[in-house]
């Protein structure tokens, strides 16, 4: 039983890993393209940087939630079958 229950929790990390690097790298590009955009340059500040980190944590921590009880209700409805 703990071992299922350890296996959701490392596939419901996984899926909210790849879900926030993904969204927080994808705000970075957007933030660099409108950089570049206004000033005509690429200068990568760290203000950007803190900002996708902080897109990634906000993601992560919902996207984890989100996913750990997927993974329950997917394994509750394998248990009923």
């Amino acid at each position: 039983m703990q071992t299922q229950t350890l296996k959701l929790s490392f596939k419901a990390c996984g899926r909210a890993i790849a879900a926030a690097t993904i969204n927080a790298g994808l705000a970075l590009v957007l933030m660099l393209l409108v950089e570049f955009a206004i000033s005509g340059g690429l200068h990568l500040a760290n203000a950007y940087l803190y900002a996708g980190l902080l897109i990634w944590i906000v993601v992560f921590s919902g996207q984890m939630f989100r996913q750990y009880r997927l993974c329950q209700c997917e394994r509750a409805e394998h248990h009923q079958s």
